[in-house]
């Protein structure tokens, strides 16, 4: 066997050899939240279903903030996942928004706590149309939440409206 005999079959080893270490991942729903209706909302003070301004034209939850806030939307209890990333990906407005709005998402862990992410990074402020949003959380090997919980912060004082939410499953970091 020549040497470049020898170097196509190593080179062909290699391939199959990296394709078969190459576990696929898809990022994969989790939960929809269309908000539709009230259902399963947590947070029911300063809230309300809004069938005439929606993202997708059948109803968002409008919050009216008077004061800096947090709204409790969603808790997905047991989740049964690990070694992934975890998107809470959502359509959020705001009207004369004076502070700003964005999504948080907390992970309960038994024996260790909650531990949150936030999209600080791109908040809405003032008066913006529909812009979809997002936060990314990463779950390592072991790493199992008890549950995930999904927030709206409005820090400050205004009005804003969230609709179509989605809790994506992603490969790990």
């Amino acid at each position: 066997m020549g040497i470049r005999n020898f170097a196509l079959h190593i080179s062909i080893l290699m391939i199959v050899l990296a394709a078969g270490c190459t576990q696929q991942y898809e990022v994969a729903e989790m939960r929809h939240f269309p908000l539709d209706s009230m259902e399963g909302v947590i947070t029911r003070s300063g809230v309300e279903l809004d069938r005439e301004i929606s993202s997708d034209g059948k109803g968002s939850l409008r919050v009216t903030a008077l004061e800096p806030t947090v709204v409790r939307l969603f808790e997905v209890s047991d989740p049964g996942i690990d070694n992934a990333t975890l998107t809470y990906k959502a359509k959020v407005r705001t009207k004369d928004m004076d502070g700003v709005v964005y999504l948080e998402m907390w992970c309960g862990f038994r024996g260790k706590g909650e531990f949150f992410s936030r999209n600080v990074q791109t908040p809405l402020t003032g008066t913006m149309d529909w812009t979809t949003e997002e936060t990314l959380f990463f779950l390592y090997r072991g790493e199992r939440p008890e549950y995930i919980k999904l927030n709206l912060v409005v820090n400050g004082k205004g009005t804003a409206w969230i609709d179509d939410i989605h809790l994506l499953k992603g490969p790990p970091k």
